[in-house]
């Protein structure tokens, strides 16, 4: 893997096919493993430039991450990459008892054996903006501080009630937070400032972006640092974005962006669904009026009933199919119907309710012979996909105008799954047509 550019790992599933989107559609070739690999495995990916594990951690505790993301990180240091990247959702949503972002910056900090870890959160693709430190996201075709985001700030797990970043990863690790914003990355000596920054003893480093060009500023600055003295960085996608306009200007990639086929439509496609972002609400209510048949599920049954519950609602969905319909399988309808309160109530029930999500959807696939399938929500894929079980994705169709949520293609050794085109679409992702375009198979 002597070519690879850059390697990471996921907080959670759909993140990590974006990043994977991000540099496939860029003509980076890129593999996505759910685990380590075995070598056979890797082998086979050996002509990608990228490789990435996706992992689960946004929706873990800390004593979690000190146990599974150190090997994991030894693993990604072992491909030699001159990057490795800790990939986190572009809405920076976490907290100090869940998904603590300071906690894996610290564990890969140690691991690369670097004093100051640089993080590129902004992201003008995704219509996420950092400046002096704050973050913004747009919802709705507007764009809001994301403590006063409809959505994030109301996130069930971790709302995000601070916008400047510097002072919410500064709950979450007692490294110090530096911050090279908009004025230090467009002067005309930002290298100095950068370098200034950079040679503290230690520390977290924050680039703003929250345009085309600042975003191209904080790139060639990243690769400058990690040239020197740091090879692991952490931030959204926005990494990646940032990292191929200076890959391009150090003639490290092609200008040309990489090439798909036309997958088509197929007849019908299964989704199951544990978000309860309003975003996800107007896609299903938009797929049911575009033909999708829809099956409201419990999800207090689903966690507590077990197989009885998951048996029915696959019934339920297979019969669905047999009529010739796509079908949507969900556990809540928007915010109005989020249970979050009652589930939590019950350990590990979050877990095991996108492990049974993902039961159903494997046994709908298998029962049905379905090529294409969609799970929707960042921590109900995380927790679904493993039911699949699938080794590895790659990018089949990237979606440019709703970046993020792309359709991959599954690789592994279960016959019903290996092939399987597959779209992970995280709650706040995708036009209200989202479903109906994955089961056309259009690219807007």
């Amino acid at each position: 893997m002597d070519r690879l550019l850059v390697s990471y790992y996921g907080d959670d599933f759909t993140g990590s096919t974006d990043v994977m989107e991000a540099l496939a559609s860029n003509g980076v070739e890129t593999a996505l493993f759910l685990d380590i690999p075995t070598p056979g495995l890797l082998a086979r990916f050996k002509h990608c430039r990228a490789i990435g594990i996706a992992g689960t951690s946004r929706s873990e505790t800390p004593d979690w991450m000190e146990e599974h993301l150190a090997p994991a990180f030894d693993w990604l240091k072992s491909l030699g990459a001159a990057i490795c990247h800790y990939k986190v959702c572009s809405t920076f949503d976490s907290s100090p008892e869940i998904g603590n972002i300071g906690k894996a910056i610290e564990i890969g900090r140690t691991i690369f054996g670097q004093s100051i870890v640089p993080v590129i959160v902004g992201a003008p693709q995704l219509k996420r903006y950092t400046a002096f430190g704050n973050l913004f996201a747009a919802y709705q075709g507007r764009v809001f501080r994301i403590d006063r985001h409809p959505v994030m700030s109301r996130h069930p797990v971790t709302p995000m009630d601070e916008a400047d970043l510097t002072v919410h990863l500064s709950k979450q690790t007692s490294l110090p937070v530096l911050l090279a914003d908009l004025v230090t990355i467009t002067a005309a000596d930002a290298d100095q400032r950068i370098d200034a920054l950079a040679s503290s003893p230690d520390g977290i480093l924050l680039l703003d972006v929250d345009s085309e060009a600042t975003q191209i500023a904080a790139g060639g600055q990243m690769l400058r640092v990690t040239s020197r003295s740091a090879s692991f960085v952490a931030g959204s996608s926005g990494v990646e974005y940032a990292l191929l306009s200076a890959w391009r200007r150090a003639g490290l990639v092609g200008a040309s962006s990489g090439e798909f086929p036309d997958v088509g439509p197929v007849d019908r496609l299964a989704v199951v669904s544990g978000s309860v972002s309003p975003t996800t609400e107007r896609q299903i209510r938009t797929a049911v009026e575009n033909g999708f048949e829809s099956i409201a599920l419990d999800p207090l049954t689903l966690v507590s009933n077990g197989e009885g519950a998951v048996d029915g609602a696959i019934q339920a969905g297979i019969q669905k199919l047999k009529e010739g319909k796509s079908v949507i399988l969900y556990t809540a309808l928007g915010p109005s119907a989020d249970r979050g309160a009652d589930i939590d109530r019950l350990p590990g029930a979050r877990h095991r309710l996108g492990s049974a999500l993902g039961t159903i959807l494997c046994r709908l696939v298998e029962a049905e012979g379905l090529s294409r399938a969609v799970v929707a929500g960042g921590d109900t894929s995380s927790h679904a996909l493993r039911q699949l079980k699938i080794d590895a994705l790659t990018t089949l169709l990237p979606l440019p105008q709703t970046p993020g949520s792309p359709l991959c293609l599954a690789h592994g050794d279960f016959p019903p799954t290996n092939g399987l085109q597959i779209a992970l679409k995280g709650g706040q992702v995708g036009t209200d047509g989202y479903f109906a375009q994955i089961r056309d198979g259009r690219k807007s």
